[in-house]
C-alpha cells in the first residue's frame, strides 16, 4: 500500500484527503479500512447489511448495493450432535443438533414415548418449537429468508391431529397470505416440504 503525499479525491468516497492505494484504486484512511474488512471478510458485510436493515440493501434506483447473496443450501447428509436430557417428569427426551461449518442449522427432538397418547400434544408442541427454531437458525447462519408462508408450512408439518395448537395456528396465520387462494386446506403436500 503506496501513501500518496498530497490530499487527492478518495476513489471511495470522493472527499479531499490523504490516499492510499489498494489494488490500483486510491482511498483515503476510511474507505481503505472498509475496503479491507470487504476484501478480508466479506460475510461480514453481509452479516452487517442484514442486521441494520438500512438503504445498503437497495438504491433509490432500485439497485441492489449490498447483495445479501444467495441463501446456502442444505447439504444432504449433515454433521448432528445428540443430547440426552430429562424433563421434569423425568422423562428422557433427545435433542439433536444439525451444524454446518460449526453453525446450528437444524433441531429435532424425539422421546421413546412417542406412542403415549398423553405425550401427543406435547410432542406436536415440540414438533413445532423445533421446526421454527430450524426455520430462524437457518435465516441467522445460511441467510435463507424468513416469510409467512414458510412458518406455516413448519407449523402446518408439525400438526399430529386436526385441532392442535400447530394445527390451529396454522389455520389463523394462513388467512394473512397475501393471496387467499392458499390457505391451510389448500396447501398440499408437496408446497410443504423443505
Amino acid at each position: 500500500m503506496i501513501h500518496s503525499e498530497d490530499n487527492d479525491v478518495c476513489d471511495g468516497c470522493g472527499r479531499n484527503a490523504l490516499l492510499q492505494e489498494m489494488q490500483g484504486n486510491e482511498f483515503c484512511e476510511s474507505c481503505s479500512q472498509l475496503a479491507r474488512i470487504i476484501k478480508t471478510e466479506p460475510q461480514l458485510l453481509r452479516k452487517i447489511c442484514t442486521l441494520i436493515r438500512s438503504d445498503l440493501h437497495g438504491s433509490d434506483g432500485g439497485e441492489q448495493v449490498c447483495p445479501a447473496g444467495a441463501p446456502m443450501e442444505l447439504p444432504e447428509v449433515l454433521d448432528a450432535v445428540r443430547y440426552r436430557t430429562r424433563d421434569r417428569e423425568l422423562n428422557t427426551w433427545y435433542v439433536s443438533i444439525s451444524e454446518l461449518k460449526g453453525n446450528p442449522v437444524e433441531i429435532f427432538a424425539s422421546t421413546a414415548f412417542d406412542r403415549d397418547h398423553h405425550l401427543q400434544s406435547r410432542i406436536s408442541n415440540l414438533t413445532t418449537i423445533t421446526r421454527l427454531v430450524s426455520l430462524v437458525l437457518r435465516h441467522v447462519f445460511l441467510g435463507e429468508v424468513l416469510t409467512l408462508e414458510k412458518t406455516i408450512k413448519q407449523l402446518h408439518r408439525s400438526s399430529r391431529q386436526k385441532n392442535d395448537l400447530p394445527d390451529m395456528l396454522t389455520r389463523v396465520l394462513s388467512r394473512y397470505i397475501k393471496t387467499p387462494e392458499k390457505t391451510a386446506e389448500d396447501l398440499d403436500d408437496n408446497e410443504l416440504s423443505l
